[in-house]
């Protein structure tokens, strides 16, 4: 069976007898266009089920009112989160959504980047992949279309960026295991120093100062891929130190997950033992044993609010380039792995 092809302005303009531009402006209800000449515009659209153009009519307009969002990884909990944030303000302001993933990959990432300006997008939400050499092809975006980065960002990069407050956050969750009483708190973060790694760390750092807590390099402990297996291994390692810590502070759910994991193998009673605390309120975070205190990040509020910031850009594109960091708030969420009744 042939497929049928897609009815066009053209074809519409032909059996009506009118003009390509006269039927156009009768489907956007344009009021130079009489009220008989619409009906009957939508009437023969509707009757040869015509679908406009959403690419040629930006084209037309320069304006598509579509959106590119670009993420490392599009199955991850956390990001599905974002996602459903953007999806829902991008409809409540009138604009469709095309989602990519870069798969952590710099160079995914730039042929996505590429993509989207081809595809016509009016503008760009980006969560940068894990590791990146260059971020020149970022730079290039921001000479023509608006870009806002979110969660994954870069200092390198003269844009709007939207963020949760991290090391206020990684402050408060370090603050907590000291106020039960620990002393000796390790962390486990990322060696890539990305910047939610880094941020996480500085308010792990100035926690234990501000407390007069020692930073000991001995209980820092990095992994490039900061999951539950390696969460697991590196508690192993903090576990077999004459000196061993009293509480444990990753920079993942995974990771916490697999540091509760090693404890309970070894039968160390949490928290009184070793307390542990986590990042990002993962559905697992309530499933483990004992239930993972852990920084609860509003993802969806750091979707909605990327997009209201890009369209606001969008609408009032001006000739220098914003530059701004939004910091949204966190909530420590207090569970068993860290509380003493």
């Amino acid at each position: 069976m042939q497929k049928k092809k897609n009815t066009t302005l053209k074809e519409l303009a032909a059996v009506l007898g009118l003009s390509i531009s006269t039927v156009s402006r009768a489907l956007n209800d344009h009021p130079d266009i009489s009220k008989k000449t619409k009906e009957n515009v939508v009437s023969l659209a509707k009757q040869l089920h015509y679908v406009p153009n959403l690419f040629a009519r930006g084209f037309r307009s320069q304006e598509s009112h579509i959106l590119g969002v670009i993420v490392p990884n599009i199955s991850h909990l956390y990001t599905s989160t974002i996602l459903k944030g953007i999806l829902e303000e991008a409809e409540i302001r009138g604009y469709r959504v095309i989602v990519s993933e870069s798969k952590n990959n710099e160079t995914k990432q730039a042929e996505m980047i590429q993509t989207m300006m081809q595809f016509g997008v009016d503008g760009i939400l980006l969560s940068l992949a894990r590791s990146i050499s260059t971020v020149d092809d970022v730079l290039q975006v921001l000479n023509r279309i608006p870009l806002v980065l979110f969660d994954k960002v870069s200092g390198k990069i003269p844009c709007t960026q939207i963020v949760i407050d991290e090391e206020g956050a990684a402050f408060n969750a370090v603050e907590h295991l000291i106020n039960l009483g620990k002393k000796r708190i390790a962390i486990i973060k990322e060696t890539e120093n990305s910047y939610n790694s880094e941020q996480r760390f500085f308010g792990y750092q100035r926690a234990l100062q501000e407390h007069g807590l020692p930073v000991d390099e001995k209980i820092i402990l990095g992994t490039e891929d900061i999951s539950l297996v390696n969460g697991r291994r590196l508690t192993n390692i903090l576990l077999s130190m004459n000196k061993r810590p009293d509480a444990i502070f990753a920079i993942t759910d995974n990771a916490a997950i697999g540091a509760i994991k090693a404890l309970n193998k070894y039968k160390i009673k949490i928290p009184e033992e070793v307390a542990v605390v986590g990042f990002s309120n993962s559905v697992n975070s309530t499933i483990i044993h004992p239930a993972l205190t852990t920084v609860d990040q509003p993802g969806e509020k750091i979707g909605s609010t990327a997009v209201k910031y890009l369209i606001d850009e969008i609408v009032n594109q001006k000739n220098t380039i914003t530059t701004k960091t939004v910091k949204i708030k966190t909530n420590l969420i207090v569970r068993d792995s860290s509380f003493r009744a």
